[in-house]
């Protein structure tokens, strides 16, 4: 028994080491294949910076002939706040002040009460050599908010320019902001992209920003570097604010915003500042500073009591990410659902189910549009649902299909003043999808609102589209893994986009009607949803894509691929009306960036 008893315990140390060995395994070939990713991202980086961001002497003279000829040359403050910062970094922090193409600036250092004698030294002797360095020193320590408006107040210019003190800026970045400033006198922010270099000087990791993105600005503060504000602005708002400190910059932004419109906040689509990720930096690892987000939480909170939103703000699925929740309206409003079908039982029977069954929103119809079925399982489903569900509604539709037509002539029979448009091939998964969305679709100044979408196998099938790839449109983030967070976290983050996809939208019926629903006569199946939210972007209306509202999208499998020779003269009908009506729109997606590929859906960087 004793012998029987050593064999099973060897048994089960023997199972649980090979269990052991097996996960170590994995973890070993998981971090492999990172390294080797990341690796390969940075040479693809490197690859672009020596294309495209090189600046020679040819470069440089032909900036110093154009700054000499500016008409307008605003002085650019900029704001550094430093405590016992590591000599090295701040030194050569001031080295890239010091070198900018454009003269015009102001350094305003401002010492936190830091005892360093030689810090204070070697500040002492650029600010001899330089008389652009202003430097002024805290006897009490008042952390970083205090310290940035101490520098304030010995700032001159007409912009203020936010510089952490380890940090480098390009060459060329003080210019790139003066001609923003030239080509755009309306702009009182302006902000660039960005990316990070190392200890060693290694640049890797760009953020390539979208343009001026309302909704992901309250998820994050993708903003960050280099952001300029005109001082006038900065001095309404009495600049920073205590009590917020890690996300005071964010703080910042958030309360210029109420003085701020639109069309005075400008991005540049360049490289222009270098953020430095050493060991224990936010850049390196969100995660190393946790009451970053509890201040953002904070700035967010006040920023949407004093505009009078009634929302609720949460942390985020990520560090230093916000979700902000709009409360619905008591009673609920009436959500018209319709579906077209025809035929495709079981497809059709699973997406009915699943919004019976899983969907918490309580007041909507669900408007059927059967396009001729002749599949007797199908007509007697449609029949027992319009029988045994008072809101749901079957109509006919006689005629060839017609994506457009069917969903224009669908309005005609709703009785709700939202709109909620619904493939047959979509299944619910989160129970929130329709609170969700709707609360997006009420907001004024909301139009086209869209979701998350998931291919049967679980990868990411749809997360808002993207103009201009493949020469229309394309889904962002196409056959992403269902846990991948995206390109800086935007497949975790509620964010404005120029289009979403109609297999899951929900709009109001008054927007809808607006812009003349769907285009019919030219776009029958192929990129109505795309010309629908584009022409809601022209009546000015923002559109929104959550990731807080999931479902699967068992793509095409209603309606096939386009796979004859029939539909793919259609499609390419199709695409040339959309090229003909949109023209550079389709180019210049302002929620993308000029930097990244217009031939996949994953962000890559464009190297051609």
């Amino acid at each position: 028994m004793v012998k029987s008893m050593r064999s099973s315990m060897m048994w089960k140390i023997t199972t649980y080491l090979k269990v052991f060995y097996d996960k170590f395994k994995i973890t070993i070939l998981n971090n492999k294949k990172r390294a080797e990713k990341e690796k390969s991202k940075r040479n693809e980086y490197q690859e672009w910076i020596n294309k495209y961001d090189k600046i020679n002497s040819k470069k440089i003279e032909e900036i110093r002939f154009k700054v000499c000829n500016f008409r307008n040359k605003p002085v650019i403050s900029i704001i550094l706040p430093f405590y016992n910062s590591n000599m090295k970094f701040l030194k050569l922090a001031i080295k890239s002040v010091e070198n900018q193409l454009y003269p015009y600036w102001q350094l305003c250092i401002a010492g936190d009460a830091s005892i360093d004698p030689n810090i204070r030294r070697m500040l002492a002797k650029h600010a001899s050599k330089d008389g652009r360095i202003k430097i002024a020193y805290r006897e009490k320590n008042g952390h970083i908010s205090e310290a940035s408006n101490t520098a304030l107040s010995i700032a001159d210019g007409e912009w203020i320019a936010l510089f952490d003190h380890d940090d480098l800026l390009a060459q060329n970045a003080l210019y790139e902001v003066a001609c923003a400033i030239s080509k755009n006198p309306e702009a009182l922010l302006i902000y660039s992209d960005e990316d990070k270099i190392d200890e060693r000087g290694n640049r890797f990791d760009p953020h390539f920003k979208s343009d001026w993105n309302p909704d992901l600005f309250l998820s994050q503060n993708y903003i960050c570097h280099l952001a300029t504000i005109h001082k006038s602005v900065v001095d309404k708002i009495q600049g920073f604010r205590t009590g917020v400190e890690g996300s005071q910059d964010y703080d910042l932004i958030l309360r210029c915003l109420h003085h701020l419109k639109h069309g005075q906040i400008h991005h540049i689509p360049k490289i222009l500042y270098h953020w430095r990720a050493g060991s224990g930096s936010t850049a390196m690892d969100p995660d190393t500073k946790n009451y970053t987000t509890e201040a953002g939480i904070k700035a967010l909170k006040d920023y949407l009591e004093k505009r009078g939103v009634d929302a609720k703000v949460e942390q985020g699925s990520l560090p230093n990410t916000y979700k902000v929740k709009y409360p619905l309206p008591k009673p609920e409003p009436l959500v018209s659902i319709i579906i077209p079908t025809r035929d495709q039982f079981e497809l059709t029977r699973k997406c009915i189910s699943s919004i019976l069954t899983k969907t918490i929103y309580k007041n909507y119809e669900i408007i059927i549009i059967d396009n001729e079925s002749r599949d007797i399982k199908t007509i007697e489903y449609l029949a027992k649902l319009k029988h045994e569900n008072e809101n749901i509604k079957v109509i006919s539709y006689i005629g060839e299909f017609n994506y457009s037509a069917i969903n224009n002539y669908a309005v005609n029979f709703i009785s709700g003043k939202i709109i909620g448009l619904l493939n047959n091939d979509i299944e619910v998964i989160s129970p929130n999808w329709l609170s969700v969305m709707v609360s997006h679709a009420i907001r004024q100044e909301i139009g086209c609102v869209g979701a998350k979408l998931f291919y049967s196998d679980g990868r990411i099938q749809h997360a808002g589209v993207i103009l201009g790839i493949g020469g229309v449109a394309g889904h962002s983030h196409k056959k992403s893994n269902c846990n991948d967070p995206g390109y800086f976290r935007r497949l975790q983050l509620t964010q404005n986009l120029s289009a979403v996809t109609a297999a899951c939208l929900v709009v109001r019926r008054e927007v809808y009607n607006l812009v003349g629903g769907f285009d019919e006569d030219n776009l029958k199946i192929a990129f109505n949803d795309v010309d629908l939210c584009l022409k809601v972007r022209e009546a000015g209306y923002r559109n929104v894509w959550t990731p807080y509202a999931e479902l699967y999208h068992h793509e095409s499998a209603s309606r096939g691929y386009e796979d004859t020779p029939e539909k793919q003269s259609r499609f390419q009908k199709e695409v040339n009306h959309m090229i003909i009506r949109w023209g550079e729109i389709l180019s210049k997606d302002p929620y993308y960036n000029p930097n990244l590929t217009l031939e996949k859906e994953d962000f890559s960087i464009a190297n051609n």
